[in-house]
């Protein structure tokens, strides 16, 4: 199964140019309409299967069903190519340069009957091959769903980019983002008030590990599905004191 890219008009310089101001000076900048609901209907369908036929500890599951996963990329390596469309590589290769690659990919869902709330946290940890090797750059060594992370540093989460793809509407009802504008900076006196975030199916958040971000429990009573691709990004394939990333997956790559 292959999904088709959708049509998307080039983007005038003036509004790129306002994107990458956004994402220095907040941290952030949400890329309207990259997809369209069928695709992501197709995307979220096919996730599934794979999941399915992926089975592990990195797999979260609930009452028969699957409403996550820790190490998408094992089940899913294809989702490589939703970073190829135009406009996200345009922004990757903007942001991080020519070995931009990927490094990580999370899925996610808040069921309606199961939801979930995160508190305000930063991204700083990173999954790597082996979390036993000395190095001043890495700290905290964790073990998640039997994958290597390391807490990284603060000069390397700047040379990193998420993308969140947004298989569902995100609305005020059903456990949307919050986010600290200018949080990334690690200053205080740049950060602006906590914003929450919506988005509709296709669009994609982008978004710098360093940004402070929650998500809060979906309404009672509400039926809508909250279902995230979440995709982390490095500059490089290399990393300090011969750690090696758990995978990498260039973007240039055919």
């Amino acid at each position: 199964m292959t999904l088709d890219l959708v049509n998307v008009s080039p983007t005038s310089p003036t509004t790129m140019s306002d994107l990458y101001a956004s994402l220095e000076k907040d941290g952030y900048a949400m890329l309207p309409g990259i997809f369209s609901a069928d695709q992501m209907h197709d995307l979220g369908t096919r996730l599934i299967a794979a999941l399915e036929a992926h089975p592990g500890p990195a797999v979260l599951e609930s009452r028969g069903r699957i409403y996550g996963s820790r190490n998408l990329l094992a089940a899913a390596a294809w989702l490589i190519d939703l970073a190829r469309t135009p406009p996200l590589a345009e922004v990757l290769h903007q942001t991080l340069g020519a070995e931009v690659g990927l490094v990580r990919g999370l899925y996610f869902d808040k069921p309606p009957d199961r939801s979930w709330s995160l508190p305000w946290h930063r991204d700083r940890t990173i999954a790597v091959t082996d979390n036993t090797i000395i190095s001043e750059h890495f700290d905290n060594p964790t073990q998640k769903a039997g994958i290597a992370h390391l807490e990284a540093s603060d000069q390397l989460l700047a040379s990193m980019l998420t993308l969140r793809i947004h298989l569902d509407a995100m609305t005020p009802v059903n456990g949307p983002l919050s986010v600290i504008p200018g949080s990334h900076l690690l200053d205080a006196t740049k950060e602006e008030p906590p914003v929450i975030l919506a988005a509709q199916a296709g669009d994609v958040l982008a978004m710098r590990p360093l940004v402070s971000h929650a998500s809060s429990m979906s309404k009672e009573g509400i039926t809508a599905h909250r279902r995230i691709v979440h995709l982390e990004f490095a500059a490089s394939p290399e990393l300090p004191d011969g750690v090696r990333w758990h995978d990498f997956l260039s973007i240039e790559d055919r």
